[in-house]
């Protein structure tokens, strides 16, 4: 893969964390959220949906694998992605979200792997990689803001992918680097999404200066950035992204996707 625009990954993006792409012939959903804009309680107050989704299940098509970066979240899984959960043969997501949600639904613990056959013959290897859903150590954040996991695919004659899920830890980044950079694609969960109540208002996913670190840490050739607008939590848009690439010199890796 040489980073020009006719080789990279197409990624079809639908707002939030929501994204669809086809890998070894396979199809995989990241974090399926479809329902009404509106508002969403939450433990520690309300989440609120500011845009559609610029798709419905029933534009999908076939799902083979949800990529699940956590269950606990009405802004990464939802009432209608839950009930989409039901039609897809495999959901991968963390542990506790592999208990909780049952019947397709897998855990992934860190560096975990899963081999999934191709309709072409082959697998595709999806390993479940370090995320931390705050500023600080892990132990610190998750009994805040819960379990998280990002996704690395691979495969023999594949590009190597890499969705971060609702990750805020360049550490994490670094992690995930040294054990499979350089990466073809990176679908960066961003949007420095902030609350007063938690960690003193400091981003619990990566911000767009941030993104941009990340992928200079991951050396990707293509980065697809996700989950940065349709909740008003998020802080940074795609104005905000497009500058913070162009500062670090990468504004040729952005690709923000086939919206819809």
């Amino acid at each position: 893969m040489t980073g020009t625009t006719s080789d990279r990954l197409a990624v079809r993006v639908f707002g939030g964390p929501t994204a669809l792409f086809e890998h070894g012939g396979l199809r995989f959903l990241t974090d399926p959220t479809f329902d009404e804009p509106g508002d969403y309680p939450v433990p520690r107050g309300t989440l609120t949906k500011t845009a559609p989704s610029a798709a419905t299940p029933a534009d999908l098509g076939r799902v083979d694998v949800v990529l699940l970066s956590h269950d606990e979240h009405p802004d990464n899984l939802d009432r209608a992605g839950r009930a989409l959960l039901a039609d897809v043969p495999l959901t991968l997501t963390t542990p506790g979200g592999g208990q909780r949600l049952g019947g397709g639904a897998k855990g992934l613990a860190d560096w975990e792997s899963v081999e999934l056959d191709r309709p072409d013959g082959g697998t595709v290897t999806v390993t479940g990689v370090p995320a931390v859903h705050g500023p600080s150590a892990r132990a610190e954040v998750e009994p805040l803001t819960g379990q998280v996991v990002g996704f690395v695919l691979t495969g023999e004659g594949l590009p190597t992918v890499y969705v971060s899920g609702d990750n805020a830890s360049l550490d994490a980044v670094r992690q995930v680097a040294d054990r499979f950079g350089p990466v073809d694609t990176a679908i960066l969960f961003a949007g420095a999404p902030r609350f007063p109540v938690l960690f003193d208002g400091a981003v619990i996913v990566l911000d767009s200066a941030q993104a941009a670190e990340a992928a200079g840490i991951l050396g990707a050739r293509q980065v697809v950035p996700v989950h940065y607008d349709s909740w008003a939590h998020f802080t940074e848009g795609r104005d905000d992204l497009v500058a913070a690439f162009a500062a670090a010199g990468l504004a040729d890796r952005l690709d923000l996707g086939d919206r819809g």
